[in-house]
């Protein structure tokens, strides 16, 4: 009986026990949900900060789940959507709303049983469209009428719960271009912790990340897998041209081609392709396009990345490729403010420096950027670039010892003084790449990146030393270098970006098959390459013809095509076209006595060069010395190539004819040849000036022959 006792006593203890830890469990489990419960649920278009556009007579509503801990999620099960007016618009299961074109009101109701909310529609008459006296119905147009409250300031909301941790994280833009010396393709769970560690705000992707499009659709997805919160902005520098990093894509002419073609529609239709094949992706945001006005023809860095030398060209090609871009979905940016076209140092290589005041800048420099923010452009980056005659605070640099000017990117009076306050510039500021020597070589990576924010950026691209930025910024602000207002106004403007562009997590992703199924039908579509050919074929500059362009020639008669650098991709379009064609690749630019013979012989003799600096177009690189010799040699017709850079007839004036297709990519040696054989006539355009080697001019900006 004893021992019963003793025995019951035992399990008295043990339950009673048991029973409190019990609660401690299920009291952590509550603690965890109801943490992070669903508070409220609202139309996403009621969103200040969100677009709400009307299109083809039909919008695509979507909800939203307010969460405790302040941020939001978009929402797909168990709604259900209604129309209080289905003579004026009706809804489906889905949000997708559909007007009748019958005038009047409609409400929108979406509910999961729990939260409401609503959103009004008209369909009203257009105030321009019933002129006096005019015939016939007048035009009516969709508008959608926000709903007014603090319950849609969720921007607002969501700063307030988040720690300081994950604003500073926002700032931040790391890559992932290997991982212990191996190309990152997909997603490491290494990596994975660090997009939660440091709740990161995003992450630029480069040429070794996306191979394929099943590839980077999957990693992409990987990407907003790893993101605790909120969406990230997953971003790439596809530029078209001669940056162009997705080894999947429509590899679109560059900047400098579009300028030659003096075509916005064509710059549009461009950047909405661009736009469209990243969005398939996941991919959402580009740094894009350019803005730099290319006045130096000495430029190492800018060049053909450029749409040219005139300001207004470059206004205006810039904003229709911006505005192209943005309707896709894709967040643009514009780049390298406030502007990196008239240097001849690279900042990748060095610190470069602009020497002119600001009158001058404004005229220049600084109009296409002005022209970009008033359409409204998503983002600016910054360049790594001094300018002495705006802000000549002197900093030391850790390289020399000796005194040195601050970079745009490190400088207040240009980012916040300039760029903000004078240019009244709202959207986001991103930095150059902080690993570029223009700022590694000069300040520490802690030390660049709090100057950096300190001056009024908002996004730090690919820090040195991610921890060590992390930890440095987070530290900054505790101890009071930078307030935590300042890093909640760029929290505030990075966020609405990203409700803008509708990077927001979903409760319900769509399946990673079903990503991957639609970016195979976008990325590198028949209709895209259509964009492509029709850009490159525009792009196209017969800058002299003493060769009777076009190509005329029978079968029996041969050309000889000669070169180095990409010569077999012109040679191959060659041929395509005169199958008896001989193609001398030349690595030394010596040629053999054989080589010499065929060119004597041919009927045509077609030169590519390729230069990308200042060095490798002068008349006595071995190259341009290559060229003046066939020059010499040849009694055929020599048509010269300007494969990359439009400057190359400079070392070689005396060629009987030369055309300019400003880059390398397929479509472009494509639209040279069938040029050359007369397909189409030429219509490009010169977006710069050539000078020639007596400081006087070889060609003028606008010159562009045809037939």
């Amino acid at each position: 009986m004893k021992k019963l006792s003793k025995l019951m006593l035992y399990s008295l203890v043990l339950v009673l026990a048991f029973s409190q830890i019990l609660p401690g469990i299920s009291l952590k489990k509550a603690n965890a949900e109801e943490k992070n419960q669903v508070e409220d649920l609202v139309i996403y278009e009621n969103v200040p900060e969100a677009e709400a556009a009307v299109k083809d007579g039909t919008i695509q509503l979507k909800a939203l789940h307010v969460y405790s801990e302040g941020h939001f999620m978009l929402a797909s099960e168990n709604l259900k959507w209604e129309s209080a007016n289905k003579n004026v618009a009706t809804v489906d299961e889905d949000g997708n709303v559909e007007f009748t074109g019958q005038n009047g009101r409609t409400f929108i109701t979406v509910t999961d049983g729990t939260f409401e909310d609503r959103i009004a529609l008209d369909y009203k008459v257009k105030p321009s469209s019933k002129e006096e006296g005019e015939k016939g119905k007048p035009a009516s147009e969709a508008a959608v009428i926000k709903q007014d409250g603090q319950r849609y300031d969720l921007i607002g909301k969501a700063i307030s719960k988040m720690t300081l941790e994950e604003k500073t994280g926002q700032l931040l833009m790391p890559d992932f271009r290997t991982w212990e010396g191996k190309n990152v393709t997909e997603m490491l769970p290494e990596i994975e912790q660090l997009v939660e560690k440091y709740h990161l705000g995003g992450v630029i992707l480069f040429r070794e990340n996306v191979v394929t499009t099943e590839q980077t659709a999957r990693l992409v997805s990987d990407y907003q897998a790893a993101a605790e919160k909120f969406g990230l902005l997953l971003t790439i520098d596809q530029e078209g041209g001669i940056v162009t990093r997705l080894q999947s894509g429509t590899d679109m002419p560059g900047n400098m081609a579009l300028g030659a073609t003096r075509s916005p529609e064509i710059a549009y239709n461009v950047g909405n392709a661009i736009g469209e094949e990243l969005a398939s992706l996941g991919i959402n945001m580009n740094f894009a396009p350019v803005m730099d006005v290319n006045n130096n023809p000495d430029n190492p860095v800018i060049g053909v990345r450029s749409f040219g030398e005139d300001p207004q060209l470059v206004a205006d090609m810039g904003v229709a490729y911006t505005k192209g871009l943005q309707a896709s979905g894709v967040a643009a940016t514009a780049k390298h403010f406030p502007g990196h076209g008239d240097t001849a140092v690279d900042s990748h290589l060095g610190l470069p420096e602009v020497p002119h005041d600001k009158e001058r800048l404004k005229e220049v420099e600084l109009y296409p950027f002005q022209k970009g923010m008033e359409a409204g452009i998503d983002a600016i980056m910054t360049a790594h670039v001094t300018f002495p005659k705006i802000d000549g605070t002197k900093a030391i640099s850790q390289k020399t010892g000796e005194e040195i000017a601050i970079p745009a990117t490190l400088s207040y009076k240009v980012l916040t003084e300039l760029m903000r306050e004078e240019m009244g510039y709202e959207g986001v500021i991103t930095t150059d790449a902080m690993n570029m020597k223009a700022i590694a070589d000069h300040f520490g990576p802690v030390d660049a990146a709090i100057r950096a924010v300190k001056a009024g950026t908002d996004i730090v691209l690919m820090p040195v030393g991610l921890e060590e930025v992390a930890t440095g910024l987070l530290e900054a602000v505790k101890n009071g270098e930078i307030t935590e207002e300042r890093v909640e106004a760029s929290v505030r403007r990075i966020l609405t970006l990203k409700v803008k562009r509708g990077v927001v997590k979903e409760e319900t992703p769509v399946s990673v098959e079903d990503k991957i199924a639609n970016a195979v039908k976008i990325v590198g579509s028949a209709e895209h390459k259509q964009i492509e050919k029709e850009a490159a074929e525009k792009s196209i500059t017969l800058v002299k013809n003493d060769a009777d362009l076009p190509l005329n020639l029978d079968s029996s008669e041969k050309i000889v095509v000669v070169g180095n650098t990409f010569i077999s991709s012109l040679g191959e379009a060659i041929k395509k076209r005169h199958e008896n064609t001989t193609v001398i690749s030349s690595s030394t630019y010596k040629l053999t006595e054989e080589e010499l013979e065929l060119i004597k012989n041919a009927s045509a003799v077609v030169v590519g060069t390729y230069t990308y600096n200042v060095s490798g177009r002068t008349p006595s690189s071995a190259q341009m010395a290559m060229v003046n010799q066939i020059i010499e040699l040849a009694d055929a017709p020599v048509v010269g190539v300007g494969i990359r850079n439009p400057y190359d007839i400079m070392a070689y004036p005396e060629i009987d004819a030369y055309l300019t297709q400003y880059g390398f990519r397929p479509a472009s040696f494509e639209a040279a040849a069938g040029a050359m054989f007369g397909e189409f006539a030429p219509t490009g355009k010169l977006p710069i000036t050539i000078p020639d080697y007596n400081g006087g001019i070889l060609y003028e900006f606008g010159q562009g022959l045809t037939y």
